[in-house]
C-alpha cells in the first residue's frame, strides 16, 4: 500500500516538473526546437520531457534552469515564483504582441490603460 502511494507521489512530482519545464520554456519565449538545439538534443526529446514521459537528469535540469533563467528549486516545485528578470517579461510580452492583429493590439492597449488607471 505505501509503495503505491510513493509511486503516485513520484508520478505527480514528475508531472509537476514537466509542467514547470514547459511553463518556463514558454515564459522564456523559446520553442522546443530552440531548446533542443541549445541542449544538443532532438526536439521530440524535449516534447517527451515536457509531457512527463521521459526523466530529466540533474545535469539537464540545471542546464534548462540556466536557459530559462529560473532556479532548479522552482523547476522542482520547491519555490513558487519564477525568478526571471523584468526585462525578459517585457520581451516576451513584445513578442506576443507582435503576433496580434492591429485591432487586437488596440484592445490590449485599452485594457492596459484601464489597469493602470485602476491602480493609480
Amino acid at each position: 500500500m505505501s509503495e503505491n502511494i510513493l509511486m503516485k507521489k513520484n508520478e505527480n512530482q514528475k508531472k509537476q516538473i514537466a509542467g514547470r519545464l514547459r511553463e518556463a520554456r514558454e515564459y522564456a519565449g523559446l520553442s522546443q526546437g530552440q531548446v533542443a538545439q541549445m541542449l544538443d538534443m532532438h526536439r521530440p526529446t524535449i516534447t517527451e520531457i515536457e509531457a512527463g514521459r521521459r526523466n530529466v537528469s540533474a545535469d539537464e535540469l540545471s542546464e534548462m534552469a540556466k536557459i530559462y533563467d529560473v532556479s532548479v528549486s522552482w523547476l522542482l516545485g520547491e519555490d513558487t515564483a519564477i525568478e526571471g528578470n523584468q526585462l525578459a517579461s517585457y520581451e516576451l510580452a513584445a513578442r506576443e504582441l507582435s503576433k496580434l492583429k492591429k485591432d487586437d493590439i488596440e484592445v490590449v492597449l485599452k485594457l492596459l490603460r484601464t489597469l493602470r488607471n485602476q491602480k493609480g
